[in-house]
């Protein structure tokens, strides 16, 4: 699976204004919502909230990858937001987050789903990607990083 076949870059959003974690993914579903990736905002975010509650999705190394499934959407949508400063998502090392993917997804495209959220892991392993990511200063300087990677 690549990232991009399912991201796009009208989909990245650089700055969050979100200064925390409820906010920023409020802003990123928002986005999804402006840009036709969802029919029923109200529902993702409450799925992506539902799921943030039971264990924190701030896996570490300034990530997090909030994410949810339910029937406000008909397919796999991704965003990514990068906080204009480093956001509490109660991380699993105790740092906070610079940088958000978000995934939502039916009930019923559960394999997507997971290959996404494993992609995104492994890439995010890779630490000249993660900074190339941290310092990236627009949406589509984001993507093209991706894509490149993705390439490689």
């Amino acid at each position: 699976m690549r990232l991009t076949e399912i991201l796009k870059p009208s989909n990245i959003k650089v700055p969050l204004q979100g200064k925390t974690k409820t906010d920023a993914i409020s802003e990123l579903v928002n986005l999804l919502k402006e840009n036709g990736e969802v029919a029923d905002a109200k529902k993702v975010l409450d799925s992506v909230l539902d799921r943030e509650s039971t264990r924190t999705t701030g896996i570490g190394n300034g990530l997090a990858i909030p994410h949810g499934k339910c029937a406000g959407v008909d397919h796999l949508v991704m965003a990514i937001g990068r906080p204009e400063t480093p956001i509490d998502f109660q991380a699993i090392d105790g740092r906070p987050v610079n940088l958000i993917w978000l995934l939502a997804s039916p009930p019923d495209k559960t394999g997507p789903h997971i290959h996404a959220l494993a992609r995104i892991s492994r890439l995010m392993t890779i630490d000249k990607f993660r900074q190339a990511l941290a310092t990236a200063q627009s949406s589509q300087e984001i993507f093209d990083i991706i894509v490149q990677q993705e390439n490689t």
